[in-house]
C-alpha cells in the first residue's frame, strides 16, 4: 500500500538463479533466487552509472539531473539507475553502479567505496521519515520484534544503537514491505522510513480512528540527537575506484541548485504525494540537513565507533573527505 507512494520508479527486474548444495545436511540442493533491482548493463554505454532514489528528500540532490538548463549535458555522462535505498551499496559492491547514495551502515561491508565530499542526508533534530512506531501501551524495553523496513540499512542500526539505550537488546527484526497495518499485525512494533513513513505520520489519526489503536511515533532522528548530542546522518554519496573528482563538484552544484529552487520541487513533489505544500517545504529546509560539514563527519565516526562497540558493524574507520564550501560554478 504506502510503497505505491514510490512514483516515478524506473525499475527492471532481473533474476540471477543458483544451485546451493545442502549436501552436509543430507538435503536435496534448493535453487535460490536473486532479484535485482536496476536497468540492465549495456556495455556500449560509457557514461557513469549512479544509483538514485526516488525518494522526496534526495530530491534536492539530483535536481540538475532531472532539470533543465543542465539535465541534457549532464544526461551524456551520467545514467541514474532508480532503487531502493538499501539497493544502492549492493549496485557499486556488484559493479551495476559507479556511484551511489549509499546508506552510510553499508560502508563498512565495502570499504573500497570513496565517500564524496560535500553532499549528505542528514538530520539535526526532527526529521519526520524516520520513525519507530510501537504500540502506546508497551514499553520500548518490552519489545520484542520489529518490523524493519526494507529499504532501510543505515535506520535499523540506529533503531538497535536507540534500543540499548532503552534497556533493551533483546528484540528481533523482521524484514518487512513498508506498510504499517501489516508491519503491526505481525510484530510488536516497525521501523518506517522515507516517504511512507511521512504517510504514516500524515495518517495517524486516521489510523487510530479506523482502527482504535493507540501509537506512539518516535522520531529517531529526535531520539538520537537527544540521546547522543550528534546528528543523525542517513546517506552519502560515495564512489567506486577511478570515479574522478568532476563527479563529486557536479553532485555538489547539482545540491545547491535543488536548494535555490526549493519553490519548484515543492510545486513539483504536492503533485505526486498527498502532502500539504507547507509540509514538503519544512521538511526539505528544515528536517532535511544536505551539506556534509564537520559535525556530520563527527558524527559519522561517532556512528561507526558505537556500533562496533555494540557489535552491530565491524570495525570501520573510512577516509572522510575535507568540508566542501558549494559549487564553485555559481
Amino acid at each position: 500500500m504506502l510503497l505505491g507512494i514510490f512514483y516515478g520508479i524506473c525499475a527492471q527486474v532481473t533474476l540471477e538463479g543458483f544451485w546451493k548444495s545442502s549436501a552436509a545436511h543430507g538435503t536435496e540442493p534448493q535453487l535460490e533466487l536473486r532479484i535485482y533491482t536496476g536497468r540492465v548493463e549495456q556495455t556500449n554505454d560509457t557514461r557513469l552509472r549512479i544509483a538514485a532514489i526516488r525518494f522526496l528528500n534526495p530530491a534536492p540532490l539530483i535536481w540538475d539531473f532531472d532539470h533543465p538548463p543542465l539535465n541534457e549535458e549532464l544526461s551524456k555522462r551520467y545514467r541514474l539507475d532508480w532503487m531502493l535505498p538499501s539497493e544502492c551499496a549492493d549496485s557499486l559492491a556488484s559493479g551495476r553502479a559507479d556511484l551511489g547514495l549509499v546508506p552510510i551502515a553499508a560502508l563498512p561491508a565495502n570499504p573500497h567505496l570513496r565517500i564524496l565530499p560535500g553532499c549528505t542526508i542528514a538530520s539535526k533534530g526532527r526529521v519526520r521519515s524516520l520513525l519507530l512506531v510501537r504500540r502506546t501501551a508497551q514499553e520500548l524495553s518490552a519489545i520484542r520484534t520489529i518490523a524493519a523496513d526494507t529499504a532501510s540499512r543505515t535506520t535499523v542500526v540506529y533503531a538497535r544503537l536507540l534500543l540499548r539505550k532503552w534497556n533493551n537488546v533483546d528484540a528481533r527484526f523482521l524484514p518487512m514491505a513498508a506498510d504499517l497495518d501489516v508491519m503491526l499485525e505481525q510484530a510488536d512494533a516497525a521501523v518506517v522510513i522515507g516517504d511512507p513513513a511521512l504517510m504514516a505520520l500524515e495518517e495517524q489519526a486516521n489510523r487510530r480512528e479506523r482502527t482504535g489503536e493507540e501509537l506512539t511515533y518516535h522520531d529517531l532522528a529526535h531520539e538520537w540527537r537527544s540521546l547522543t548530542g550528534l546528528p543523525f546522518i542517513s546517506a552519502v554519496w560515495a564512489a567506486r575506484e577511478g570515479v574522478d573528482e568532476r563527479a563529486a563538484e557536479d553532485l555538489i552544484c547539482s545540491r545547491d541548485h535543488g536548494m535555490a529552487n526549493v519553490d519548484a520541487l515543492v510545486v513539483e513533489w504536492s503533485q505526486k504525494m498527498p502532502l500539504s505544500a507547507a509540509t514538503i517545504r519544512t521538511y526539505l529546509t528544515e528536517n532535511i540537513h544536505y551539506v556534509l560539514d564537520e559535525e556530520c563527519i563527527e558524527g559519522m565516526k561517532s556512528f561507526y565507533r558505537m556500533a562496533a562497540e555494540a557489535g552491530v558493524l565491524p570495525q570501520h574507520k573510512p577516509a572522510f573527505p575535507g568540508v566542501e564550501a558549494g559549487c564553485r560554478r555559481g
